[in-house]
Protein backbone atom coordinates (compact mmCIF):
# COMPACT_ATOMS: atom_id res chain seq x y z
CA UNK A 1 0.00 0.00 0.00
CA UNK A 2 1.08 3.71 -0.61
CA UNK A 3 0.81 6.00 2.12
CA UNK A 4 -2.47 8.07 0.42
CA UNK A 5 -3.58 4.39 0.32
CA UNK A 6 -2.89 3.66 3.61
CA UNK A 7 -4.16 6.93 4.95
CA UNK A 8 -7.52 6.71 2.85
CA UNK A 9 -7.89 2.93 4.19
CA UNK A 10 -7.47 4.63 8.24
CA UNK A 11 -10.43 7.39 6.73
CA UNK A 12 -12.61 4.56 5.59
CA UNK A 13 -12.06 2.23 8.67
CA UNK A 14 -11.67 4.38 11.44
CA UNK A 15 -13.95 7.56 10.94
CA UNK A 16 -12.10 9.52 14.15
CA UNK A 17 -8.89 9.85 11.66
CA UNK A 18 -10.85 12.34 9.27
CA UNK A 19 -11.45 14.41 12.61
CA UNK A 20 -7.92 14.37 13.59
CA UNK A 21 -6.58 15.65 9.79
CA UNK A 22 -4.22 12.81 10.37
CA UNK A 23 -2.21 11.58 7.32
CA UNK A 24 0.45 8.63 7.25
CA UNK A 25 3.11 10.60 5.96
CA UNK A 26 6.24 8.13 6.46
CA UNK A 27 6.70 4.39 6.89
CA UNK A 28 9.67 2.01 6.50
CA UNK A 29 8.60 -1.70 7.45
CA UNK A 30 9.92 -0.48 11.00
CA UNK A 31 9.05 2.92 12.10
CA UNK A 32 5.78 5.02 10.98
CA UNK A 33 5.17 8.44 11.08
CA UNK A 34 1.81 10.20 11.43
CA UNK A 35 1.07 13.57 11.10
CA UNK A 36 -1.83 15.58 12.34
CA UNK A 37 -2.59 19.86 11.97
CA UNK A 38 -3.16 21.50 15.21
CA UNK A 39 -6.05 23.14 14.05
CA UNK A 40 -8.88 20.18 14.76
CA UNK A 41 -7.21 18.92 17.76
CA UNK A 42 -6.93 22.75 20.00
CA UNK A 43 -7.90 22.85 23.75
CA UNK A 44 -8.63 25.78 25.50
CA UNK A 45 -5.05 26.83 26.00
CA UNK A 46 -4.26 26.69 22.09
CA UNK A 47 -2.60 23.88 22.42
CA UNK A 48 -3.63 19.99 21.34
CA UNK A 49 -6.20 18.40 22.82
CA UNK A 50 -4.42 15.64 25.18
CA UNK A 51 -6.97 13.40 24.06
CA UNK A 52 -6.11 14.43 20.36
CA UNK A 53 -2.35 13.58 21.19
CA UNK A 54 -3.75 10.30 22.85
CA UNK A 55 -5.38 8.73 19.94
CA UNK A 56 -3.08 9.66 16.85
CA UNK A 57 -0.28 8.02 19.13
CA UNK A 58 -2.57 5.01 19.56
CA UNK A 59 -3.09 5.53 15.63
CA UNK A 60 0.56 5.67 14.78
CA UNK A 61 1.19 2.46 16.56
CA UNK A 62 -1.79 0.21 15.36
CA UNK A 63 -1.10 1.32 11.68
CA UNK A 64 2.69 0.24 11.88
CA UNK A 65 1.39 -3.48 13.59
CA UNK A 66 -0.99 -3.66 10.98
CA UNK A 67 1.03 -3.18 7.97
CA UNK A 68 3.89 -5.24 9.12
CA UNK A 69 2.16 -8.07 9.73
CA UNK A 70 0.37 -7.01 6.16
CA UNK A 71 4.14 -7.01 4.37
CA UNK A 72 4.61 -10.42 5.94
CA UNK A 73 1.02 -12.50 4.68
CA UNK A 74 -0.32 -12.62 8.38
CA UNK A 75 -3.76 -12.11 8.44
CA UNK A 76 -5.13 -10.60 11.81
CA UNK A 77 -7.25 -8.72 13.89
CA UNK A 78 -5.06 -5.88 15.99
CA UNK A 79 -6.35 -4.03 18.36
CA UNK A 80 -5.13 -1.74 21.13
CA UNK A 81 -4.82 -3.29 24.65
CA UNK A 82 -2.94 -0.58 26.90
CA UNK A 83 -1.64 2.75 26.38
CA UNK A 84 0.43 5.06 28.39
CA UNK A 85 1.07 8.83 27.06
CA UNK A 86 3.61 10.89 28.73
CA UNK A 87 2.81 14.55 28.23
CA UNK A 88 5.96 16.31 28.13
CA UNK A 89 5.93 19.47 26.38
CA UNK A 90 2.30 21.49 25.11
CA UNK A 91 1.94 20.99 21.87
CA UNK A 92 1.20 24.43 19.84
CA UNK A 93 2.05 23.27 16.58
CA UNK A 94 0.90 20.98 13.66
CA UNK A 95 2.38 17.33 15.12
CA UNK A 96 3.79 13.70 14.36
CA UNK A 97 3.34 10.64 16.36
CA UNK A 98 6.45 8.26 14.80
CA UNK A 99 6.09 4.70 16.14
CA UNK A 100 8.82 1.84 16.19
CA UNK A 101 8.53 -1.52 15.99
CA UNK A 102 10.33 -3.40 18.82
CA UNK A 103 13.91 -5.08 18.37
CA UNK A 104 14.09 -7.88 15.73
CA UNK A 105 14.40 -10.43 18.50
CA UNK A 106 11.04 -9.83 20.34
CA UNK A 107 9.15 -8.75 17.21
CA UNK A 108 10.30 -12.46 15.79
CA UNK A 109 9.09 -13.69 19.64
CA UNK A 110 5.79 -11.76 18.85
CA UNK A 111 5.53 -12.90 15.04
CA UNK A 112 6.23 -17.26 16.18
CA UNK A 113 3.60 -16.67 19.52
CA UNK A 114 1.15 -15.34 16.95
CA UNK A 115 1.61 -18.40 14.41
CA UNK A 116 1.96 -20.68 17.22
CA UNK A 117 -1.38 -19.48 19.63
CA UNK A 118 -3.57 -16.96 17.16
CA UNK A 119 -2.84 -14.51 19.36
CA UNK A 120 -0.14 -12.44 20.54
CA UNK A 121 0.79 -9.17 21.91
CA UNK A 122 3.54 -6.50 20.97
CA UNK A 123 4.77 -3.15 22.65
CA UNK A 124 5.16 -0.29 20.23
CA UNK A 125 7.24 2.62 21.44
CA UNK A 126 7.32 6.29 20.27
CA UNK A 127 7.23 10.21 20.70
CA UNK A 128 5.01 13.22 19.45
CA UNK A 129 6.71 15.78 18.41
CA UNK A 130 6.33 19.06 16.39
CA UNK A 131 8.77 21.31 14.26
CA UNK A 132 10.91 22.37 16.76
CA UNK A 133 10.23 20.03 20.03
CA UNK A 134 9.13 16.54 21.75
CA UNK A 135 6.07 17.15 23.41
CA UNK A 136 5.74 13.44 24.43
CA UNK A 137 6.46 9.71 24.55
CA UNK A 138 4.03 6.52 24.13
CA UNK A 139 3.85 2.84 24.61
CA UNK A 140 1.48 1.25 23.81
CA UNK A 141 0.39 -2.46 23.66
CA UNK A 142 -1.24 -4.57 20.95
CA UNK A 143 -2.96 -7.90 20.72
CA UNK A 144 -2.98 -9.15 17.41
CA UNK A 145 -5.24 -12.01 16.84
CA UNK A 146 -5.33 -14.42 13.72
CA UNK A 147 -9.08 -15.76 12.74
CA UNK A 148 -8.78 -19.62 13.03
CA UNK A 149 -8.85 -21.62 10.32
CA UNK A 150 -12.09 -23.14 8.68
CA UNK A 151 -9.76 -26.96 8.63
CA UNK A 152 -9.25 -26.02 12.57
CA UNK A 153 -12.91 -24.93 13.32
CA UNK A 154 -14.65 -28.33 11.75
CA UNK A 155 -12.55 -30.17 14.14
CA UNK A 156 -13.99 -29.16 17.03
Amino acid sequence: MTLEETTRYLREHIPLTVHLGAVVERYDGASLRLAAPLAPNLNHRSTAFGGSLSAIAILSGWTLVHLALRERGVEARVVIQRSEVGFDEPVDGDFLATSTLPPAPEWDRFLETLRRHRRARVTVRGAIETSSRRGGTFENVYVAVRDEPPEERARR
